[in-house]
């Protein structure tokens, strides 16, 4: 199934992702966060599919060779590694902008009530 643009549409790719009627269900909003970023930088040319695949694949293996008994559950964590992986590989970011990341983000979500959304301060 295409696009009106005539290229493939990127979520085919991704058929045994859990869907509902409006698209893709994600477990938690990250997950949803770490998808949209990977279709965005694929749609901006930053890595290919191909490239994609791979790199998501060699975080699955890896994971399952260190004992990941791949029920699903760490699906997302594997595709934010590959991502971080591809990011660090095309130069996007470095290494010290994505740990100054996490631990922003860490420090947000402990600061967040139960229930409110974690808002990231600049």
């Amino acid at each position: 199934m295409g696009t009106l643009s005539g290229r493939p549409d990127p979520l085919n790719e991704f058929q045994l992702q859990p869907r509902d009627e409006n698209g893709p269900v994600f477990n938690e909003p990250w997950e949803a966060q770490a998808f949209a970023i990977v279709l965005a930088l694929h749609k901006q040319g930053v890595f290919s599919w191909d490239e994609w695949a791979t790199s998501l694949s060699r975080q699955i293996s890896a994971a399952q060779a260190a004992g990941d008994p791949d029920l699903g559950d760490t699906y997302y964590q594997h595709w934010l590694a590959a991502l971080e992986v591809l990011i660090l590989e095309k130069e996007v970011s470095d290494s010290g902008e994505i740990v100054s990341r996490i631990e922003a983000w860490r420090e947000a979500y402990l600061a967040t009530p139960h229930g409110q959304p974690v808002e990231l301060k600049k």
